[in-house]
């Protein structure tokens, strides 16, 4: 079964028929997690909005042991992330779109292991490889498809690494600059623990990434919000279509 996270600018997915909620039990919450479930033609699909239906849980309070565990409970064994992020890389300008095969962790003081309480001994999972080579080619290929649909018009990095700071406030350019020199092409707030998470519970994870803004120094003003909003906007609109593809090859 599929699931699809949604990040900044997707709470919710139009173009769906209902098929109701769960509404799961979990040890890192007193709250259940509320998961949707929607269906195109003959497929269910799982949505989890990570920053709340109304877009109110800012990146380093989401509870994303909950939210992954929710997801595992319900029977998910493959999620997409769909992300906003800002571009480092030359070709990850604002309007385009990434593929991240890696990533880099500059998160703090979040809970970001299901394996610290009650053991029998002490676990380490590999996480060589984040996200899921499998997924990430049916992602490529959907895109690929909306992208035909859209005359072409979206540019696709394929691959690259996205550097995961701590949020809610966007980074100095001396900070951007610290993470050009480590390698990486994007930056976002939200992709750890969620795919080391996924990884301990042996979920396939990959990444859809929306740049949504320049970093801060690799373009010429200063970050608008009013810009990133925009380039939400538009970009989500693609988004659902590289979805819907995805979902008919599935």
């Amino acid at each position: 079964m599929l699931a699809i996270i949604g990040g900044t600018g997707l709470s919710q997915i139009e173009g769906f028929k209902s098929a109701g909620f769960k509404r799961v039990a979990t040890p890192f919450s007193e709250k259940r997690v509320a998961v949707e479930l929607l269906q195109q033609g003959s497929q269910i699909i799982a949505f989890l909005p990570r920053h709340g239906k109304n877009h109110v849980i800012p990146p380093h309070k989401i509870n994303y042991r909950a939210n992954i565990w929710a997801l595992h409970q319900i029977g998910i064994t493959n999620i997409i992330a769909i992300n906003a992020v800002g571009g480092i890389h030359p070709e990850s300008g604002p309007g385009s779109f990434v593929l991240p095969d890696q990533i880099i962790d500059y998160t703090y003081s979040r809970a970001g292991t299901f394996f610290e309480e009650s053991l029998e001994f002490v676990t380490h999972t590999d996480f060589t490889e984040p996200f899921s080579h499998e997924l990430r080619t049916m992602l490529d290929n959907a895109f690929q498809l909306a992208n035909q649909e859209a005359e072409g018009s979206k540019r696709l990095l394929d691959k690259g690494v996205y550097g995961v700071m701590q949020g809610p406030r966007l980074e100095t350019a001396a900070e951007i600059r610290r993470l050009q020199q480590d390698g990486c092409d994007i930056v976002g707030m939200t992709g750890m623990p969620e795919a080391a998470l996924a990884r301990e519970l042996k979920l396939n994870y990959a990444m859809l990434a929306l740049s949504v803004n320049w970093a801060a120094g690799i373009g010429e003003s200063e970050i608008l919000m009013s810009e990133i909003e925009a380039n939400v906007k538009v970009g989500m609109d693609f988004v659902l279509a590289v979805v819907k593809k995805l979902i008919n090859q599935y």
